[in-house]
């Protein structure tokens, strides 16, 4: 086994990517981009700490919950949560975000990199009420670089067809927990907590 070490090693196996690969980049949000946004019900949101660790986090709720506030600014809210916040502190030592929008049914994904303020109020907190909740907190982002990635991953995942999902292979959320986090609660009490009254609580 060899190990790549630097660039030119790196570029021996993946090759150059095309002309066109490295101009699709954008420091704004065209129309194009926007609607894309609005349209997206979820995204994952990456991080890393001063360290370099880091962190993905999964984010969803209607589509066009991040706000596109203009073309150089989006604004994602914050909903109740397990109260972690692993990205929010490793934004707070390092601003660096990356964000992947994703529309259900498209292989395309829109890729979002920029720097984060975190905030606890703005002019448009307003709007971003879902179901009586003001989001407490909001992750306002200066982009720097936007593109849209290829549907490539999509299609060889098969994502998006029913016919091969699987969601029995590996155990319940209930199993999970009772197994890593929540071992002294009884498999009933976590199957009660993670079935109908859990969707109840996500405001």
């Amino acid at each position: 086994m060899s190990t790549i070490r630097d660039l030119a090693a790196l570029t021996a196996v993946l090759g150059e990517p095309l002309p066109r690969v490295l101009a699709k980049d954008r420091d704004r949000l065209h129309p194009e981009h926007q609607a894309f946004i609005a349209a997206s019900p979820f995204c994952a949101v990456s991080t890393s700490a001063a360290d370099g660790t880091c962190d993905v986090s999964p984010k969803g709720d209607p589509p066009g919950f991040v706000r596109v506030v203009d073309e150089h600014t989006l604004a994602l809210p914050e909903r109740p949560g397990n109260r972690r916040a692993d990205g929010y502190r490793n934004l707070l030592e390092n601003p660096q975000i990356g964000l992947m929008f994703v529309v259900p049914g498209r292989g395309d994904t829109l890729r979002v990199n920029g720097r984060a303020t975190l905030l606890t109020d703005a002019p448009y907190a307003d709007e971003m009420v879902v179901k009586g909740h003001r989001p407490a907190l909001i992750c306002e982002i200066a982009v720097e670089q936007v593109f849209f990635h290829c549907a490539k991953a999509f299609l060889r995942s098969h994502l998006w067809e029913p016919d091969t999902w699987q969601p029995d292979a590996v155990p319940s959320r209930a199993r999970i927990a009772q197994s890593l986090e929540r071992p002294e609660d009884s498999l009933e009490e976590l199957e009660a907590y993670y079935g109908e009254q859990y969707a109840k609580g996500l405001y």
